[in-house]
């Protein structure tokens, strides 16, 4: 089997022209990569692949003068000069660096190389996600797997960048990652890209070790004790080639999402469908609430505000886990939190610390919380607050106002009540929002019965002027309690919920969702009284201590106490719904098409028309939608790393969805026409 290192090099740079050749110590910035490259244990050959661009005679003539192979080919299509270089070398496995890299380590080349070819990985890297500084990056593919992809990939970022075919199609090519075990290193900025960072690598390249290629170690050592030059070059955005590449693919109209449709999800729904019913554990994220036959139902990862699925397409995620996402996939302080933790144990036969260090924050942070238990999911928190209001006012019945979750004493509210008894079903009841005239009618209509109202402190409607504050004074005077599920608006509208927002505290509250930031935890929380029921009230878990999603809630306070979180939210949420009410107005679908909430969490209203079902509307909407790269359910729900690219290309799939649904509308015929059943709620929240 031969290994050979090649690396990528040409000198049309727009930032710096012929970077490559800068000197650094008296050695240009590509001789060092190819003394690192030869140093990498494993590597049999080094070889670089540079265009048949005229200006890129020099780096064949430096090549010829050093003994190195140099294999040319186009200047854009990077993918093709790699497959081409396969191709001489007659190569089985391939390590692809980059000519404007000089600090690389062999030995963690090496690591890389090493976690490819001993778990049998197609590709392996040691940037996805990003954990060593820029400029220490290295992936090796099999060189099968790379042909594979020169002959498959068509979007410019992928040619231009070798390997997100084979990152984007995880259900066809095993991956790996190698995690750099020190933390806080990808602020670190080691590449060559333009005049500062050539000043920083000058710098440096005179304090290293002579005569060999440096590790990360030793550059380390060299800012840990002039830690000033790591300031020359800092600020500058990571990866910003790629995310240029993709916001010129927005631009030209290239959908990351394959004409060939949704094959894989196709075939594997059926398999899934043998031993799962509705091939999904929850409804919301099953085939009966996206459009048939032109859907993705299967995703393989994600990273920040993106989602791929097993077909290889790509999207902006607007759905983000049903929200529990909200700082973006794959954050890096709360994975390294989780594998932390993960290195001492995940549940044990006795409470951890983590359990009160994680409720002390909750208590400093949610103006209702004197006390705390933790769950695994909304539906836990929320009926814990229902057993625990009965056990505390002695009083059986519950009024309900929003969606809470699975267990009987709500789902027996709806049409969704099937499996439920009568007698439990009678025991709740519905009550409009922002109608306090329906409230005082049912303490009326049972007195001395109710034990709570729970109730989602905003959904989709603004709370009318001094509706909670008079909410709370109602239920108290009756004797029962004010239970808030915060479920949703809780880490998200503001860091105590939306209690906090509003200005009215409740007497308990449920939390969940973004708490843990896709982990599964949840919390109760409420008055110190209220809340010592708990000792005799029998909610009680084998994995409500989980030391895994207890360190990542720990984590996600402590990010958005420390960063713009919420702001960024508020932020982002407002543009996007700006940009797609500007969009709505211009093609006059205002009548159609509205967006309501605040802006963090935004749903998509979407109203009946003389000739189309809303329901048939809103299916064409999220086909196209999907068609062109964004996932969306009916809802805004944007996270802390959603960023211009992404909302560029939201802005662009909503163009040509508004478009369609507006050409549709024309016909007078948009739900025959449609293809395929319009989408049914699964029931009527409000």
């Amino acid at each position: 089997m031969k290994t050979v290192a090649i690396i990528q090099a040409r000198v049309g740079s727009t930032r710096l022209p012929n970077k490559i050749f800068a000197d650094l110590a008296g050695l240009p910035a590509l001789g060092w990569v190819v003394r690192a490259a030869a140093a990498i244990p494993g590597v049999d050959t080094v070889a670089v692949a540079t265009s048949t661009a005229p200006g890129d005679d020099a780096v064949a003539e430096w090549c010829a003068s050093q003994g190195v192979s140099c294999h040319r080919g186009p200047e854009q299509d990077v993918l093709a000069r790699y497959a081409l270089a396969i191709e001489a070398e007659r190569a089985d496995v391939v390590l692809r660096l980059t000519g404007d890299c000089p600090f690389l380590d062999p030995v963690v080349c090496g690591q890389v190389l090493a976690l490819l070819t001993r778990t049998g990985a197609d590709y392996a890297t040691n940037q996805d996600p990003a954990s060593w500084p820029d400029g220490l990056d290295c992936e090796v593919a099999t060189a099968a797997a790379l042909l594979t992809a020169s002959h498959e990939a068509v979007r410019p970022s992928e040619r231009e960048h070798v390997t997100p075919f084979l990152r984007n199609n995880r259900h066809r090519f095993r991956v790996r990652n190698l995690t750099c075990p020190l933390p806080g290193l990808t602020g670190h900025r080691w590449t060559l890209d333009d005049a500062r960072d050539l000043a920083f690598l000058r710098a440096v390249a005179e304090r290293l070790p002579a005569g060999r290629p440096p590790s990360h170690l030793d550059v380390l050592a060299v800012l840990d004790r002039e830690p000033e030059l790591a300031q020359i070059n800092a600020g500058t955005q990571r990866d910003e080639g790629f995310a240029k590449s993709l916001a010129d693919e927005i631009a030209a109209g290239v959908s990351p999402v394959r004409s060939n449709g949704y094959v894989a999800s196709q075939t594997l729904v059926v398999r899934a469908e043998r031993t799962i019913p509705l091939a999904s554990q929850t409804f919301s994220k099953s085939r009966i609430q996206y459009p048939e036959g032109a859907s993705p139902l299967f995703l393989t990862h994600g990273q920040g505000g993106r989602v791929w699925d097993v077909d290889g397409n790509e999207y902006v995620d607007l759905v983000c886990g049903l929200l529990p996402v909200v700082l973006g996939y794959r954050d890096a302080d709360v994975d390294r939190a989780i594998r932390e933790q993960l290195d001492d144990g995940i549940s044990f036969s006795l409470a951890t610390t983590l359990e009160a260090e994680l409720a002390e924050r909750l208590v400093d942070v949610i103006p209702c919380a004197e006390m705390v238990r933790f769950g695994k999911n909304g539906t836990d928190a929320t009926s814990a607050a229902v057993r625990l209001s009965r056990a505390f006012t002695g009083r059986d019945r519950i009024l309900v106002c929003g969606y809470h979750g699975w267990q009987d004493w709500y789902i027996g509210t709806t049409v969704r009540h099937k499996g439920v008894p009568k007698a439990v079903r009678e025991l709740s009841s519905a009550v409009p929002y922002n109608d306090l005239d329906a409230v005082r009618r049912a303490f009326q209509e049972h007195p001395g019965e109710i034990a709570a109202l729970v109730l989602e402190p905003m959904n989709a409607v603004e709370p009318f002027p001094g509706y909670l504050a008079e909410l709370k004074a109602l239920v108290n005077a009756n004797g029962a309690l004010l239970v808030f599920d915060e479920v949703i608006t809780g880490f998200r509208y503001h860091l105590g919920g939306a209690q906090a927002l509003f200005g009215v505290t409740p007497d308990v509250a449920s939390f969940g969702k973004a708490l843990g930031n896709g982990m599964p935890i949840s919390a109760v929380v409420g008055r110190a009284d209220v809340m010592r029921e708990m000792e005799e009230v029998f909610f009680s878990g084998t994995f409500g201590g989980e030391t895994l999603s207890l360190a990542a809630g720990i984590a996600v306070v402590d990010k958005m106490r420390r960063e713009p979180v919420i702001d960024t939210l508020w932020r982002t949420g407002a543009a996007l719904a700006d940009g797609v009410r500007e969009r709505i107005k211009a093609r006059a679908l205002d009548g159609v098409f509205s967006l309501v909430g605040k802006a963090p969490w935004m749903i998509l209203a979407v109203q009946d028309q003389p000739t189309a079902r809303k329901e048939a509307i809103k299916t064409l909407l999220v086909t196209e939608l999907l068609a062109h790269g964004v996932l969306l359910l009916g809802s805004h729900n944007v996270c802390y790393a959603h960023d211009a690219v992404d909302t560029a290309r939201v802005f662009a799939a909503y163009d040509a969805a508004l478009d369609r649904v507006a050409e549709e509308l024309e016909t007078c015929a948009l739900e025959e026409r449609l293809g395929r059943p319009a989408i049914e709620s699964v029931f009527r929240v409000r």
